[in-house]
């Protein structure tokens, strides 16, 4: 896929990444982009032999979030024009967001703008204390509408106040103080930090992670009350009767490893 403007590579573990792969404009988004990534994440949602999906980037940059072109053409839309392109930036970060896979953000350079909203959406995210980041669209009369959500739930409101008010940029350290990274390392050091999460998260049963996620996101959105006290007991009778289940509480008592780690 050489010349695309995202590559797909999916090894023999089951590890797809995805690479951002316009380096030359340090992976800023545009249309085609957007529509190429959007593409692949529903390609790679419903193939059965990837379990894990890392989203990464060519270059010196994760992505620099908008690109200029792609901002000129954008200014001469009507408000119909600009809303129909919004909504595929949307459906894009909800699809990440919300994709039955883990997802783990490998975040080298600078992450602005919509690259923020990319970290935001993934599941994990590892980052080069190099990387550094920002919400700069107040300093081009905009606002980072569609990233919002999930860079609230990120981070909270109290930062993400701070951060898309001020347009500011902020390091590794400050962004994993906030809750947008989970892990800051040595540059040199990036990718065997992406390698142990993987090795992690592949000692999880394939359906179980799936149920897990999205336990959390049903979890984060429902009041803590007598229907979620039943939801999270169904959900976990479901878990111990399935064949997932049986199979790793089975390999447990037989100190043995489970079939989805070989």
């Amino acid at each position: 896929m050489s010349g695309a403007s995202v590559t797909l590579a999916t090894d023999a573990r089951g590890v797809a990444t995805l690479t951002l792969n316009r380096p030359d404009v340090h992976n800023a988004f545009d249309d085609a982009l957007i529509v190429a990534l959007d593409r692949l994440l529903e390609q790679v949602a419903a193939d059965e032999g990837v379990r894990i999906v890392v989203l990464a980037a060519a270059g010196r940059s994760f992505s620099a979030g908008a690109d200029l072109h792609w901002m000129r053409r954008m200014a001469g839309y009507d408000e119909e024009q600009n809303m129909a392109d919004a909504l595929r930036l949307a459906r894009l970060l909800r699809r990440l967001d919300r994709l039955p896979k883990p997802t783990v953000a490998r975040v080298q350079g600078a992450a602005l703008g919509g690259g923020v909203g990319l970290v935001a959406c993934c599941d994990i995210a590892v980052a080069a204390r190099s990387a550094v980041f920002a919400l700069s669209e107040v300093r081009l009369g905009l606002i980072p509408a569609t990233i919002s959500p999930y860079l609230v739930a990120a981070v909270g409101a109290r930062a993400a106040r701070r951060h898309v008010l001020t347009g500011e940029r902020f390091g590794a350290d400050e962004a994993h103080r906030i809750g947008l990274l989970h892990e800051v390392v040595d540059d040199d050091a990036l990718g065997a930090a992406v390698e142990t999460v993987i090795g992690n998260l592949l000692l999880g049963g394939p359906a179980s992670i799936a149920d897990a996620k999205e336990l959390v996101a049903h979890v984060a959105a429902t009041p803590n009350g007598q229907a979620l006290l039943t939801e999270s007991a169904r959900r976990i009778a479901r878990a111990r009767a399935s064949d997932e289940g049986r199979e790793g509480i089975a390999a447990f008592l037989e100190k043995r490893k489970p079939r989805w780690t070989r």
